[in-house]
Formats: C-alpha cells, structure tokens, sequence
C-alpha cells in the first residue's frame, strides 16, 4: 500500500490529508507542535509531502517566514522519527505551481479551480464527492486548507508514485 501524507503548511495551524493508494482517507487541521509530534511516529513507508513554499517576487511578512519555519520543522520531525538512512527521500517538496499544473494541468488556476478538479477526481459530481451526513462521500468533512493538503498529497501521488499525470 502507498500512503502519502500531505501537508499544507502555516504559521499556528497546517492542513493535512492522507492517501492510501490514490484514494483520501483522512483530513484534518491540527496546531503545527501536534502535527510535527503525530510525524515523528508515522511509518516508515509513508511519504510525507509538503508545500514548499515559492518565490514570486513580491513582498512577504512574518507569517511566510514562520510557515517556513514550520516546513523544516516538520522535515525534522520526519526525519528524527526515520532516524536518517533511505527512508527520509520519502520527504517531499510539492510547490504551488506543480499543484495547478499536475491538479488543473493549467499554471493559472487559483484554488476554486483546484477545488474544483479535486471534486471532479473523486466525484465525479459535488454530491457523489462529498455526499451527506447520512451518506458521506470521500471528502465528507473537508474544509479550507485541507483542500491545499489533499492537492499536495495528489500531485504527489499522480507526478512521483504513477510516474504520469492524471
């Protein structure tokens, strides 16, 4: 089975949603210290990817720098639960651009549109992907930035693990 776990980063609180073999089995947001102590004891098989964060040229503030801070936070969190060797290649960086190109196949998409391929994916309509309280679908639940989560663990997943692009 192919886990992957990706995250979403930020400055007090990351998204995460988890993939077992291409399919979403859990998402959450979680205060960033209990996201990095939960990595340290994931499994070694898994792949943890993460939004790295990119460059456009523009001016950032303190909230980019402390989610930078966070990202290698939790690459040390990865890294100190695998202690070293070859499993920590499976620490990935996904940037944003990657995700609107694997997810929307389309640079300038904006989340709407990554939201909107993801319902797809899964769906394939709104109601068949996240269903009712009475009949959940597989993203019954998700929010906000477990959406950026679940793209980064999809992009992932269809760029790195099927070696093409959905």
């Amino acid at each position: 089975m192919i886990t992957i776990i990706g995250i979403d980063p930020g400055p007090e609180e990351s998204a995460y949603a988890r993939l077992d073999d291409g399919a979403p089995i859990g998402f959450a947001k979680w205060n960033n210290a209990d996201l990095a102590s939960w990595l340290v004891g994931i499994p070694r098989t898994w792949t943890v990817a993460y939004e790295w964060i990119q460059c456009y040229g523009m001016r950032v503030g303190a909230e980019v720098f402390e989610t930078c801070f966070w990202t290698g936070r939790f690459a040390q969190a990865v890294e100190r639960g695998w202690e070293g060797g070859e499993e920590v290649k499976r620490l990935k960086r996904v940037t944003r651009s990657k995700i609107r190109a694997c997810v929307c196949r389309d640079m300038l998409a904006n989340d709407a549109n990554v939201r909107a391929a993801l319902i797809e994916r899964f769906g394939p309509t709104r109601a068949e992907a996240i269903g009712t309280k009475k009949k959940p679908g597989p993203l019954h639940g998700i929010r906000k930035d477990m959406w950026s989560a679940l793209a980064v663990a999809v992009t992932y997943y269809d760029t790195a693990m099927t070696g093409k692009v959905k």
